[in-house]
């Protein structure tokens, strides 16, 4: 049996034996049923995830900035979580970045060969403009992808902290960061298929690791996107009608307030509960580092 036989995302799944066989149904209610299982995978790591959080949080209050790195899925889950978070929370394109081993051709098609080259991982890196101050996490569903740990090797020469997300109990790539991420969902319903099961646990930890940094960074108040931008009429009217649950007012007076606040929507809201103009609210912000409920503490 060799390494990658032993490896848990590699193992027939007991459940899903004969699946070929099986009705549309009963074929769809196998796979249902696995991806049921993939929270409770994740909840387990929690406590790793808050860590990580916490740390990727202190680092961008730093001037730091998150980068994601992967090869295959794991590398296009990297580069989807990475985009998703300026138009999401109005941040950057710099701020949280993804890097996949073959560069953008591998987004839409197989560029395997790359994967198994750590220097490349390493240059990619630099190349990127990666610094001390920044956060490397590395994805890898088997947790032993080169790419990856060529990677995590350079970022640690560098003395930056390095965080793993992996599928592996005891990964080569949880073995070489500061804080390791194991969420085990266990054998894919199609043997080796990790863009399945292992797939799913990855974006889930993605989503909680990219959304908790943005709430601890002051990007959401309530469960608001108070950091929303506006760019577009279906953004807008969001923007709109987050003014409305958060300062308690009516569309119209929170399309006013929209306007006025040079369309910010955190601006928006300080504006009309504190009774500021658009520049009294704007430096309020600031020098709570965009936290509205900070800005509204410090006021009563």
């Amino acid at each position: 049996m060799s390494d990658l036989d032993k490896l848990l995302t590699e193992q027939a799944n007991p459940a899903s034996e004969g699946i070929d066989r099986k009705s549309t149904v009963e074929m769809l209610e196998i796979i249902n049923a696995a991806d049921a299982e993939i929270a409770a995978a994740v909840r387990a790591e929690i406590p790793a995830i808050a860590r990580a959080v916490d740390a990727v949080a202190d680092a961008m209050r730093r001037g730091g900035r998150l980068f994601y790195i992967g090869a295959g899925t794991s590398g296009r889950l990297g580069v989807l979580d990475a985009s998703e978070c300026p138009p999401t929370f109005n941040v950057p394109p710099s701020l949280v970045q993804g890097i996949i081993a073959g560069g953008e051709p591998a987004l839409s098609r197989a560029v395997e060969a790359s994967e198994d080259d750590p220097e490349l991982g390493a240059a990619d890196l630099i190349a990127r403009g990666f610094e001390r101050s920044d956060v490397l996490v590395g994805i890898a569903a088997s947790g032993r992808t080169p790419y990856v740990l060529g990677a995590i090797a350079r970022a640690r020469a560098m003395g930056a902290l390095t965080i793993g997300v992996s599928c592996t109990a005891r990964s080569a790539l949880s073995r070489a960061v500061e804080i390791a991420i194991e969420p085990k969902p266990g054998a894919e319903v199609i043997a080796g298929s990790t863009r399945m099961r292992a797939g799913t646990a990855t974006k889930l930890v993605l989503n909680m690791l990219s959304t908790g940094v943005m709430i601890r960074l002051g990007h959401v108040f309530g469960n608001r996107m108070v950091n929303v931008q506006p760019s577009n009429e279906k953004l807008a009217d969001r923007a709109r009608r987050i003014i409305m649950d958060a300062a308690g007012v009516d569309y119209s007076r929170a399309s006013e307030l929209l306007e006025a606040s040079g369309r910010n929507v955190k601006t928006a809201v300080l504006m009309h509960k504190l009774g500021l103009n658009r520049q009294a609210a704007a430096e309020k912000l600031e020098a709570v580092q965009g936290r509205i409920h900070d800005a509204l503490e410090i006021e009563n």
